[in-house]
């Protein structure tokens, strides 16, 4: 670790108790790195020890998610009433996906949340999406800082192919917006099939991969969220800990 790290950590610890921190330095050891992961989390870089090894989860188990998942689905159809609209009036402002390992033309993503922040140019054209977002997941903290929220389409015969993302820490939410026939996603072995105005929740440090074999396109509104397992001080030093990992990376 960084001079940097050390400090920050040592500031966590002293304010939270010496062990707070105690998964996240375990975390970075590297003989414990793939220690008891799950056969379908092996590809995943970092895996904080003590999360439970779980691929679905039910998005109403958390408090912490409950007020963010409920209104989600209770504007359901607002939301999805902007996105189309915004879908077919404002598409220059949909981007090809860049995912960590590929980018693709035939997913397309309007970013609601990204950078560390909010993504002002966003609330025109998805107002209810936007304010849940912030009121519920931003500014309670429940975002995860490192990563990012979007609706998230996949064009008809689009697929996202198998694969591990970074780590476990954060966990995937879906909000099923327009959902065709044929339009599926498949975590650890486990194929489910989006429902309408409902949410999924997913561990996406597991094996999992996408499909849209539909006649239409399959939109979803996906936040990153911090995995409720996680603590308060471990979620502070892991996002200070990635952003400088990717400094280093950049530099």
């Amino acid at each position: 670790m960084t001079p940097e790290i050390d400090d920050h950590f040592a500031l966590l610890k002293a304010v939270h108790g010496s062990d707070s921190l105690a998964r996240v330095e375990e975390m970075l050891e590297p003989k414990l790195r793939r220690d008891q992961r799950h056969p379908l989390q092996q590809a995943a870089k970092w895996v904080l020890p003590g999360i439970p090894q779980v691929p679905w989860h039910d998005p109403y188990a958390y408090p912490e998610l409950r007020p963010l998942v409920s209104a989600l689905e209770a504007d359901h159809a607002q939301i999805k009433a902007e996105q189309r609209l915004a879908w077919e009036q404002r598409r220059s402002e949909f981007s090809d996906y860049e995912h960590y390992l590929v980018r693709q033309r035939d997913w397309q993503a309007l970013y609601l949340y990204r950078d560390g922040a909010l993504n002002t140019a966003a609330e025109s054209p998805a107002p209810t999406a936007y304010k849940v977002l912030k009121e519920h997941a931003v500014d309670t903290g429940l975002i995860c800082p490192l990563l990012e929220s979007h609706f998230s389409t996949l064009l008809p015969g689009a697929s996202i192919k198998p694969h591990c993302d970074l780590w476990n820490f954060s966990i995937n939410l879906h909000l099923a917006i327009d959902i065709p026939q044929g339009a599926a996603i498949r975590v650890a072995g486990e194929t489910r099939e989006w429902e309408e105005g409902k949410c999924l929740l997913f561990d996406y440090s597991f094996e999992h991969e996408a499909w849209n074999g539909g006649d239409r396109a399959r939109t979803c509104l996906l936040a990153d969220l911090w995995h409720p397992d996680t603590t308060l001080p471990e979620r502070a030093a892991l996002t200070m800990l990635m952003n400088e990992i990717q400094k280093m990376m950049a530099g």
